[in-house]
């Protein structure tokens, strides 16, 4: 079972569903705006998606700007996703073992390996 974190106003997140879609994945659409994620599931995603906490963050929404954050500690990013879920990066796609950012969308095509 393949979980896309999903925003449908996001032109590469439509993208990377229809790519799984077409392809038959097990798949459920978290729609992470309206369903959050917490603290402890931040935690646990950026263990799986295998990066830094500065790939989750979207640097230009304007939320992000004006926290004044610092981007390098992975702590401080995490509190700022849980406080402000616009700026989490999108689509991400998670099968509870890896998980990628879609950017580009068919990067999400690797979970089905």
């Amino acid at each position: 079972m393949i979980t896309l974190l999903h925003n449908p106003r996001c032109s590469k997140s439509r993208q990377a569903l229809a790519l799984l879609e077409e392809r038959g994945a097990d798949l459920q659409v978290r729609r992470y705006l309206d369903d959050p994620l917490d603290e402890k599931e931040l935690r646990s995603l950026l263990l799986r998606l295998d990066t830094d906490g500065k790939a989750l963050v979207r640097t230009n929404e304007a939320d992000w700007k004006a926290l004044d954050a610092d981007i390098d500690d992975p702590d401080q990013v995490i509190r700022a996703i849980v406080a402000h879920p616009v700026i989490m990066q999108r689509p991400i796609a998670d099968d509870g073992t890896r998980a990628v950012i879609g950017r580009p969308p068919e990067d999400v095509l690797g979970l089905l390996d």
